[in-house]
């Protein structure tokens, strides 16, 4: 069942969606403040006049939320292969244990933030970004003894 209701003046709109269980959400619009969804009586969702996205995960409030722009799950020995990403379009191996990760869709600036994890046979590795531009970044893995390293399990996220 759908039911819209729209006031004389257009300045809001409520939308009622009920589902055969009987639960029911509400999309609420108003004209100056972007859109709301509720359940139970409960703000659960938000677009703000900005087009930010904010919702409550269980945390008691609606906040902005802040998506993976990238992900990529790669093996970085040998012939550098991804095994599953998002907005990733290709690595580029630039020599023994550095990596270049091509994005799909470019950032809209450099301002993002790099979460790196890495595994192989080695006892202890490091990572860390030495590039970041809106089209790609640099990745670095080290061993424990500080050198350059192949890694067979690569994971790379981007917030933004």
């Amino acid at each position: 069942t759908l039911l819209s209701f729209y006031p004389a003046d257009q300045s809001y709109a409520n939308i009622k969606f009920e589902w055969d269980t009987g639960d029911a959400g509400y999309l609420h619009s108003t004209a100056f403040n972007g859109m709301k969804w509720t359940t139970n009586g409960s703000e659960r969702m938000r677009i703000d006049s900005s087009g930010n996205l904010k919702f409550n995960s269980g945390y008691g409030s609606v906040a902005t939320a802040y998506g993976c722009r990238a992900w990529v799950n790669f093996n970085g020995t040998g012939t550098v292969a991804i095994r599953d990403s998002g907005n990733v379009s290709s690595i580029t191996d630039s020599g023994v244990g550095i990596y270049l990760v091509n994005f799909t869709t470019n950032m809209p600036d450099i301002n993002y933030s790099v979460s790196l994890v890495s595994g192989s046979n080695m006892n202890n590795t490091t990572l860390h970004n030495t590039l970041v531009l809106t089209s790609s970044y640099r990745i670095h893995n080290l061993n424990d003894a500080g050198s350059y390293a192949d890694a067979s399990l690569i994971m790379s996220q981007v917030v933004r």
